[in-house]
């Protein structure tokens, strides 16, 4: 068996074991658990738009065991500052000198509550976190983690009090996904587990080490992507951006993060290359967070375009 063929049984192996630690704490949901490993091999951000109580918390929580490292999380509110999700520099009067005490962002995977409860300005805390894996202090750069990781939930935008997120916000998210309610046979899992002694934590085990992690992400970076597959890319993001129904298209940023998790997927599928059908596959969450539609029903103008564009035949 020669080298690369071992490299990817461990891979596989490493990710059917991510499968199997979700898959246990978040039943019935295993295309969401498919597309949130997506999300994490391509070094993305997940933003879930979601009733409370499916599981969201719980998911985070979850991810962060499997990958050993950790979690912090901010319950967003209208009074959260910038400072109390970056850090702040505090003056020590025996030292006589300013110290730097980090914040939540300081950590591998990052849980953001109800972020549209929170105002624009916190909001934009996470920008640069986000885009470049580092916060400026006082302007002091500080390197985050470099598999730093943001899950951010929200309410919908209707709701009292939430402030709903900038384009340029959504754009730093790689995709957005709907948990849902669990079908019936989940439920009666939910039930039989909660009433075993043994909790989420108990069960939950380190199957994936970060620098495994970053090992595969940087696989996903060198997946192959046909230039006929890039032009199907394009073709459907030039078509966000002249279909009447949208008002803001795919950015030149979403069309490299919706490239990045097309790779991520095909690693996922065990293939070192990207076929047109991995794009559209992991197309409606990418789309579904970065487009400004004039309709109430924007997956009907996603699955339009999807249809409209046709994907190319190569060998």
């Amino acid at each position: 068996m020669s080298v690369a063929t071992q490299q990817e049984d461990r891979t596989q192996t490493a990710l059917q074991a991510i499968r199997d630690q979700l898959g246990s704490v978040l039943l019935g949901k295993s295309e969401q658990i498919e597309m949130v490993i997506a999300c994490l091999l391509a070094q993305g951000h997940l933003l879930l738009d979601d009733l409370p109580g499916t599981g969201k918390t719980t998911l985070a929580k979850a991810l962060a065991d499997c990958l050993g490292g950790r979690l912090a999380r901010i319950q967003c509110t209208p009074d959260l500052l910038p400072t109390d999700v970056t850090g702040f520099n505090l003056f020590n009067q025996k030292t006589r000198e300013f110290e730097f005490h980090p914040g939540p962002v300081f950590a591998d995977v990052l849980l953001a509550d109800e972020l549209n409860r929170t105002t624009p300005r916190t909001q934009s805390a996470l920008l640069e976190a986000m885009a470049e894996r580092q916060v400026t202090i006082d302007s002091v750069p500080h390197s985050l983690s470099e598999t730093f990781l943001v899950i951010a939930t929200q309410n919908p935008i209707d709701s009292h009090g939430a402030y709903p997120l900038p384009e340029a916000q959504l754009d730093r998210f790689t995709i957005k996904l709907q948990i849902g309610y669990p079908d019936r046979e989940a439920q009666l899992g939910i039930l039989e587990n909660a009433a075993r002694a043994d909790s989420v934590n108990e069960r939950a085990c380190n199957t994936l080490s970060l620098t495994e992690l970053m090992q595969i992400q940087q696989q996903v970076q060198t997946t192959s992507v046909h230039p006929k597959v890039q032009g199907y890319l394009v073709d459907l993001v030039e078509a966000t951006r002249n279909d009447p129904a949208i008002q803001l298209g795919v950015s030149p940023r979403g069309m490299l993060l919706w490239q990045r998790i097309a790779q991520a997927w095909a690693v996922l599928q065990g293939r070192d290359f990207v076929t047109p059908s991995d794009v559209a596959k992991v197309a409606r969450p990418v789309l579904s967070v970065r487009l400004l539609t004039m309709a109430d029903d924007s997956d009907s103008v996603i699955d339009r375009i999807m249809t409209q564009v046709p994907a190319p035949e190569y060998k």
